[in-house]
């Protein structure tokens, strides 16, 4: 009995000991946790302390530079001509009318506004106003027509321009009228387009020849339509996806850009009776090394100038015998600012008379020589937000830029071209045999320099 109650008494204190030992076990544990928990809590915490400095000190430096979406700060510039105030939305897009009196503007607040370029020097800046009903337009253009009015028998500047709808996905024809009492013109919506692509339109054009109209999506899909509406053909640029496309201002190719280096180029034929008959490739753009931004076209549609992601434009001759498969030819390869990263986009335009090409950088836009690639003047942060569409003027004069967000468009005048015009001139002075010909130039060139002194004179 004895031996029992000793052998109890040993079990419980074995017992106890190890009870004992789990006890300081587990309170040893939770001390280097608590420990390692602290520890990891300050380190976090210090993490946290460097990121938010961090942070902070790019938020502090990027004040300085942007600021809020749209209000960034803007820099004066002397070649300013005219800001167009009125639009309550973004600007997505704008285009002058091919006879240079009107300017067309659509953005996010559901109009299109043509404005009357006679008017740019002025205090106020008049406009007559489009409403899109139940949408809103992404993208605009003037149809080429410039008949007259038999009923009325007055002139019709143009009577029709089109825009691409943002929800509709689609296109709206709009009719301009002239107001029977000779108030002032009157717009309407005529019709929308049947919907054909699967994927948000990026571009419109018309056709110079007013044969037919282009849409292009951000797919790889180009959609050829007459001008009621009916689809004539589908293109597939098969670029992994489209960036832009336009028709070039003969109204004889369609050309696209896209993911791929290459600038694709289709030619539009038709019969003798204007019956569409087909469209076939033309030819590509080859050399540069990344996607194309952007692109366009000398007014005589024998060059293209166009933009990419490798950090360069260029300068094409596309005046090649294409059926015979003439390859275009590389003219010139100009650099932009490419200091502050990949932009989100870029936006290139030749002057109508190809003495400059403006390139859009962001908010600012490089204005250069097209034959030697040098910038001949930057317009430097000019808007308080992105740029999203720049225009020549057809006499050369001026160019447009929308600022986005900051729901300004800015007119600027073409110092620039100017000067290198007068450099041409001279040229041409220099190599020219006949005296008439010398004193035409020569009288061309005071013309000139004197538009150049006034310029200078202004800023």
């Amino acid at each position: 009995m004895a031996g029992v109650e000793v052998a109890t008494l040993g079990t419980i204190i074995a017992t106890s000991l190890i009870a004992a030992a789990v006890l300081v076990v587990i309170l040893f544990i939770g001390f280097k946790s608590k420990q390692r928990k602290d520890d990891s809590s300050e380190t976090v915490k210090s993490e946290l302390e460097e990121k938010q400095a961090f942070s902070g000190e790019r938020k502090d430096k990027a004040k300085t530079t942007k600021g809020k979406r749209g209000n960034a700060p803007v820099k004066n510039h002397r070649r300013q001509f005219a800001i167009l105030k009125g639009h309550t939305g973004d600007v997505f897009d704008l285009e002058f009318s091919l006879n240079g009196k009107y300017m067309a503007s659509t953005s996010q607040d559901r109009t299109v506004r043509l404005w009357s370029v006679k008017d740019f020097k002025e205090k106020e800046h008049k406009y007559v106003r489009a409403n899109v009903d139940f949408d809103h337009g992404t993208k605009v253009n003037f149809s080429p027509d410039t008949s007259e009015d038999t009923k009325q028998q007055q002139p019709v500047r143009f009577r029709a321009f089109i825009t691409a709808l943002a929800n509709g996905n689609t296109i709206r024809v709009f009719k301009v009228y002239k107001k029977k009492d000779g108030s002032g013109t009157s717009i309407t919506g005529e019709f929308d387009f049947p919907v054909k692509h699967s994927a948000e339109i990026i571009n419109i054009a018309v056709a110079s020849s007013g044969k037919f109209i282009m849409s292009c999506s951000s797919d790889t899909t180009i959609i050829l339509w007459n001008l009621k509406g009916e689809v004539l053909s589908i293109i597939d640029t098969r670029q992994m996806n489209n960036s832009f496309a336009s028709i070039s201002p003969c109204g004889k190719f369609v050309a696209s850009a896209g993911f791929t280096p290459d600038v694709k180029l289709w030619a539009v034929e038709f019969t003798k009776s204007d019956e569409f008959k087909q469209v076939s490739r033309a030819m590509e753009l080859k050399g540069h090394t990344a996607g194309v931004y952007h692109f366009s076209f000398s007014a005589d549609s024998t060059r293209m100038a166009t933009v990419s992601k490798d950090g360069t434009w260029k300068i094409w001759d596309i005046d090649v015998e294409y059926t015979k498969k003439q390859d275009p030819h590389l003219l010139i390869t100009g650099i932009y600012d490419a200091s502050f990263g990949v932009y989100n986009n870029m936006f290139i335009s030749m002057s109508p008379d190809a003495y400059v090409t403006a390139v859009a950088m962001g908010r600012s836009v490089g204005i250069f020589n097209t034959e030697n690639g040098n910038l001949e003047e930057l317009l430097e942060e000019v808007h308080g937000d992105d740029i999203t569409a720049i225009a020549w003027h057809p006499s050369s004069r001026y160019l447009a830029t929308a600022g986005g967000a900051d729901r300004q468009i800015r007119v600027w005048h073409n110092a620039a071209g100017i000067k290198v015009q007068i450099e041409d001139l001279e040229g041409r002075i220099n190599r020219a045999r006949n005296e008439n010909v010398k004193e035409r130039l020569e009288q061309q060139v005071l013309e000139a320099r004197a538009s150049l002194d006034k310029l200078n004179l202004i800023g």
